[in-house]
């Protein structure tokens, strides 16, 4: 028995939460992963597995077995790693993921220069609006908005968004600019679910938040719509700065309401940082690090 592909092929079932979907993505027969799990616990004599019809999930024996296989799994990765050159010139590929709109906008243009320095490595970018998990998604680099949970991971800062409130020039001619979030009573707002709730805002006032009702003329889900409807003149929307930049610097929209934006959040490049970081993960990060910071300072 191979252990090494039967610890790698564990995993992925676990990961997975079946047989079927870990044999699609090692792209081998189902029947040869249920032999191999099965050979591997009749190997340590003690069952890994609670099967049902919908799910397969770790045994108490094996949540422990599971752990020491990635620790293992992980330990071979970097020694076949540092012995193909990782550690000594930036060579191999690079899995990072971001944000849809940001990571076409702002990470897509970095990555592209980024290629063009260093043709030794590729690299895999996943633009997906989750957030995805580093290790057991197969990630070495995230970026992230917003701020972050207490964990093992490093995170990089390479700036802020701002969220902020946005109408057309026409729909303002027309229906007059609020000055004053009091003022938002009197304008059909254009509300993103995917920032915040149909029916409330979020401001500071001073050092605290405040939440102010609004009334949503039209609610959308990406805030694309969002921004077409506004400039459309439908009425204000609430989106970040980096989403609405094009649009606010042609004029086609303005922003309202500066004073009372709640604080920024922070955009971070994030990785597991755990040992001796490869140079095509060391490379990538200074090369980013300060393109990312300027393109976020000129959104101001």
């Amino acid at each position: 028995m191979d252990r090494l592909e039967a610890m790698s092929l564990f995993v992925a079932v676990v990961e997975a939460g079946s047989l079927s979907a870990a044999a699609r993505r090692f792209g081998i027969p189902l029947a040869t992963v249920s032999r191999k799990v099965s050979d591997l616990e009749r190997h340590l004599n003690t069952r890994l597995l609670n099967r049902s019809p919908r799910r397969l999930t770790p045994t108490n024996a094996g949540e422990a077995y599971l752990a020491a296989c990635r620790r293992i799994l992980d330990d071979v990765d970097e020694a076949e790693r540092t012995a193909a050159g990782e550690y000594s010139a930036p060579t191999g590929e690079l899995a990072i993921t971001a944000p849809v709109v940001f990571g076409r906008l702002h990470v897509l243009p970095v990555v592209t220069g980024f290629l063009a320095a260093y043709p030794d490595v590729n690299i895999r970018l996943t633009l997906v609006d989750r957030i995805t998990q580093l290790v057991e998604d197969h990630f070495d680099l995230a970026l992230r908005i917003g701020q972050l949970p207490d964990s093992s991971l490093v995170a990089l800062g390479v700036g802020a968004i701002r969220r902020v409130v946005c109408a057309s020039p026409a729909y303002l001619a027309e229906h007059g600019t609020p000055m004053s979030l009091d003022d938002l009573n009197a304008h059909g707002c254009v509300t993103f679910e995917g920032l915040a709730s149909a029916a409330q805002w979020i401001f500071a006032s001073g050092k605290r938040e405040v939440t102010v009702p609004v009334r949503s003329r039209l609610q959308v889900n990406t805030a694309e719509a969002a921004i077409d409807a506004a400039i459309a003149g439908v009425g204000p929307t609430k989106v970040l700065s980096y989403q609405v930049d094009a649009a606010v610097r042609s004029g086609m929209l303005r922003i309202l309401l500066r004073e009372f934006e709640p604080e920024p959040w922070p955009v971070s490049l994030v990785h597991a940082g755990h040992g001796l970081l490869p140079v095509k993960l060391r490379a990538f990060l200074d090369f980013a690090a300060p393109r990312l910071k300027e393109r976020l300072a000129r959104l101001g």
